[in-house]
C-alpha cells in the first residue's frame, strides 16, 4: 500500500494525480501534527487573555461580526455554523472531485495557520483513506468567504450529520460513523470557520480540470494528426522554421509533436494536388499551442493555491497574530478557470471544424464518409452532435468571474463566483472530450479511404487500438454506442 505524508513540502498537480490514480493512503507527518497542535495551543492560550473580540472565534459570522459570543457557547457556535451553512442544491459533485476537495482541505489545514484540532484533520484523513466521501452539491457557493455551502456539506459527517458515499451508495453519515467507530467531533473555537472558509471546492475542481486539460491537449494533437492524414493534408505548416519566428512555447511544442507523429507516413509524403489546407488543419500549432500555454499558466496559479492556507482569520503563532483578512476570496482561481474553459472550448471548436471538413466530400473522400451516401447518411449526424456540444461550450464560456452579487447584508459585497466558474469548467472539459472522441470516430473512418497507403507508426498504432473498440462503418447502423465507446477509449488511451 502506497502512502503520502501530509507535510509542508510543495504539492504539485502531478503528485496529486499520482495519489488519486494509485489510491494512496494519507498519513499526517509529525511536522504537520506539531504545526497544527502549536497553532491550536496558541489560539487557546490567546483566548485566555484576549479582551478584544476575534472575528468568527468570539463573534458571529458575516454581517453578524459585531455580535459577541460567550465562552460557554463557542463550541455550539461552530457546530451551528456548519449546520446552518449546509444549503447546497443542484447536481451532486462527482465523488472523484469530492475526494480531491477533502485532500486539499487536509493539506490547507496542515500548515498550522487555521487553529483546528489534530483530531479534526485526522478524521478527514480517515474518511479519505476509507473512501467515505461526503455528498456535496454543485450549487451554493459564491467563491468568496470560502466555499461556505459545499464545504459545510463536506464537514457535516464530522459531526455525525449529512450523507456520504459508501461503496458507491449514498447513506446516512451517522450510520457509517457508527460502523467505523468514529465519534462525532466536538468542534472547538474557530474550527467550523476553518473548515468552511477556504477555496477547496474551487481548487478541487481546478485540479481535476488541469489534469483533464493536459489529457485533452495530448489527445487533440494525436487525433488532429489522424484527421490531417484522413484529409490528405500537408506537413509544411508544421515546419520548425515557421514557428521559430513566432516562438510561443505551446505553438512550438504542437508543431514538433505533429511533425514527430507523422514521420514515416506514406500519406503525408505523397504529392498533394492542393496548395493549402483549411485553418482547422493548418493552424493546429497556433490554436492547440495557445491552449497549451493557457493550461500551463492556469496550472501555475492552481499550484500556488493548493499550497496555501485559505481560511479566515489567519492565525500566525510565530508572529503573535490573528488577523481577519481575505485569503478565502476565490478571485485568483475564478479568473484562471474562466480562462481554461475558453482554452478547452477552443480545442473542441477547432476539432468540430475538422470533422466538418472530413464529411464534406472533399479530396477524394465520400460524402459523410460512407461508401454509398444517399442510401446511407453515414457520419452526417455525429457532426450535428459535435456542433451542438461546441455551441453549448461557447455559451458556458461567459466568464463567471465578471459577476458579483452582494451578500450577508453588504458585508460581503464583492464575490468571485469562482464556484460557478469551477462547475462550468468541468462541463466544458467533458464537452471537449466528447467532441474529440467524435473527431477520432471520423478521422479513423476517413483514414481507411486512403488505403493501401499507410500513415506513420504512431498513428497506425492509435487507429489499430481504436479499431478493437470501434469498427469501420460500412453502412448505416446505430451510432450512439460507438460515440460512447470512443469517449471511453479516449479516456483510457490518454
Amino acid at each position: 500500500m502506497k502512502t503520502h505524508a501530509i507535510s509542508s513540502a510543495h504539492l504539485s498537480i502531478d503528485r496529486v494525480k499520482e495519489i488519486m490514480n494509485e489510491n494512496y493512503q494519507l498519513v499526517l507527518s509529525d511536522e504537520a501534527k506539531e504545526r497544527i497542535q502549536a497553532c491550536r495551543d496558541y489560539l487557546d492560550c490567546k483566548m485566555e487573555t484576549q479582551k478584544e473580540p476575534i472575528y468568527g472565534i468570539t463573534t458571529g459570522f458575516g454581517s453578524l461580526c459585531n455580535i459577541s459570543i460567550g465562552r460557554e457557547d463557542l463550541s455550539q457556535l461552530q457546530k451551528n455554523l456548519v449546520m446552518s451553512h449546509a444549503c447546497g442544491t443542484g447536481d451532486k459533485v462527482d465523488p472523484e472531485i469530492v475526494k480531491l476537495i477533502i485532500f486539499l482541505k487536509i493539506q490547507s489545514l496542515s500548515y498550522g495557520y487555521s487553529g483546528v484540532q489534530v483530531i479534526t484533520v485526522q478524521r478527514l484523513i480517515d474518511m479519505f483513506n476509507a473512501n467515505i466521501l461526503p455528498v456535496i452539491y454543485s450549487q451554493g457557493s459564491l467563491g468568496a468567504s470560502g466555499d461556505l455551502s459545499p464545504l459545510a456539506h463536506m464537514s457535516l459527517p464530522l459531526l455525525g450529520l449529512g450523507e456520504v458515499y459508501d461503496n458507491g451508495a449514498i447513506v446516512n453519515a451517522a450510520e457509517v460513523n457508527a460502523r467505523m467507530g468514529w465519534e462525532p467531533i466536538t468542534l472547538q473555537s474557530k474550527e467550523g470557520l476553518a473548515l468552511l472558509n477556504g477555496t477547496q471546492f474551487m481548487s478541487g475542481h481546478a485540479v481535476w480540470s488541469c489534469i483533464k486539460a493536459e489529457q485533452l491537449s495530448l489527445a487533440a494533437d494525436q487525433i488532429g494528426a489522424t484527421s490531417l492524414e484522413g484529409f490528405d493534408g500537408r506537413i509544411e505548416p508544421f515546419t520548425h522554421a515557421v514557428h521559430a519566428v513566432r516562438p510561443h512555447a505551446g505553438q512550438l511544442a504542437t508543431a514538433d509533436t505533429i511533425r514527430t507523429l507523422l514521420q514515416g507516413s506514406q500519406i503525408i509524403a505523397q504529392k498533394k494536388a492542393h496548395v493549402q489546407d483549411p485553418y482547422s488543419f493548418r493552424c493546429m500549432p497556433q490554436v492547440h499551442g495557445a491552449s497549451k500555454d493557457t493550461i500551463a499558466y492556469v496550472r501555475s496559479v492552481v499550484e500556488v493555491e493548493i499550497n496555501s492556507a485559505t481560511d479566515n482569520p489567519t492565525v500566525i503563532p510565530q508572529d503573535d497574530l490573528i488577523i481577519s483578512a481575505g485569503n478565502f476570496h476565490g478571485q485568483p482561481l475564478a479568473l484562471v478557470m474562466d480562462f481554461l474553459a475558453i482554452a478547452l472550448a477552443e480545442l473542441g471548436s477547432i476539432s468540430q471544424q475538422r470533422v466538418t471538413q472530413l464529411i464534406g466530400g472533399k479530396r477524394g473522400l465520400p460524402n459523410f464518409l460512407v461508401a454509398k451516401p444517399g442510401l446511407n447518411s453515414g457520419f452526417m449526424i455525429p457532426q450535428y452532435t459535435a456542433a451542438s456540444i461546441v455551441s453549448q461550450s461557447k455559451q458556458l464560456c461567459m466568464p463567471a468571474s465578471v459577476d458579483s452579487i452582494e451578500s450577508s447584508q453588504g458585508q460581503e459585497d464583492h464575490v468571485s463566483m469562482g464556484a460557478n466558474a469551477a462547475t462550468k469548467l468541468v462541463r466544458v472539459a467533458l464537452n471537449t472530450e466528447r467532441v474529440l472522441a467524435i473527431e477520432l470516430f471520423n478521422g479513423a473512418q476517413a483514414l481507411e479511404f486512403r488505403r493501401p497507403l499507410q500513415s506513420s507508426k504512431p498513428i497506425e498504432a492509435l487507429v489499430a487500438a481504436y479499431r478493437k473498440e470501434v469498427p469501420f462503418i460500412e453502412t448505416d447502423e446505430v451510432m450512439f454506442p460507438h460515440i460512447e465507446q470512443s469517449i471511453q477509449f479516449l479516456r483510457a488511451q490518454f
